[in-house]
């Protein structure tokens, strides 16, 4: 899968908001004591498969990938801003981080024990979203885990709704939907994690983590099903 438009475009407009998005999202697990355990948890499965490497998928600044090490995995990020990734350089020089899109890593298949892609899948187009399932199931070894958060649609209804975001158009999913689309890459959900959004936040959107496990080596390339018969915190993609 190469680049889209939409990745071009996304990379810029987080590359010019970089450093203020740093300073703003500098502790993104504060307050949040629920998603603190989901990973620790994450981390758990992830050391009982092996301990193989974990990718942060659209690590923005790094914090994410710092934890992550700081729970005991061979963490590294990955993200489309050149920007964010020297922040995140600069903020954690012991950790390894690369610019590299998500649609196409430069990652071997199957050299993964778990992927985390904390909203890092909101600005994709849904006709797009499959294909990007695709790559992460690929990199995964079989048992390995992933972990994905995303906001939820309003309802069963609404497979995919779309949103007006700071940064660029963001898409919120159905729960049950995205699971389908995991199930059809071979990814199997083991966890499912809703936050309720609190009165006083800006958007009240529910908050999904899926928590999925890769059950079975990667279809070869061009034959893995699309499944759809179709940064970090909550502003980040």
């Amino acid at each position: 899968m190469t680049e889209s438009d939409t990745v071009h475009a996304t990379r810029a407009a987080y590359d010019a908001i970089a450093p203020s998005y740093a300073e703003t999202f500098h502790d993104p697990l504060r307050d949040r004591p629920l998603e603190r355990g989901l990973l620790s948890a994450f981390a758990e499965l992830v050391r009982t498969n092996g301990d193989g490497g974990v990718a942060d998928l659209g690590c923005g600044p790094g914090d994410l990938t710092a934890h992550l090490h700081g729970l005991g995995l061979t963490a590294f990020g990955v993200d489309a801003s050149p920007v964010m990734i020297e922040l995140a350089r600069a903020a954690h020089p012991g950790l390894r981080f690369e610019v590299g899109s998500m649609a196409a890593l430069d990652i071997g298949d199957g050299a993964l024990g778990g992927v985390l892609a904390r909203w890092s899948v909101i600005h994709t187009p849904p006709r797009e979203l499959p294909a990007l399932l695709s790559e992460f199931a690929r990199v995964l070894a079989p048992g390995g885990q992933l972990l994905i958060e995303f906001p939820a649609t309003d309802g069963p209804g609404h497979e995919t709704q779309s949103y007006d975001h700071a940064v660029a158009t963001a898409y919120r999913w159905s729960p049950d939907h995205l699971a389908g689309l995991l199930r059809a890459h071979g990814l199997t959900e083991s966890a499912r994690l809703v936050i309720q959004p609190k009165p006083t936040d800006r958007r009240q959107f529910r908050e999904v983590q899926l928590l999925a496990c890769r059950v079975e080596a990667p279809e070869p390339p061009g034959r893995a099903r699309d499944g759809s018969g179709s940064g970090r915190g909550p502003e980040k993609g």
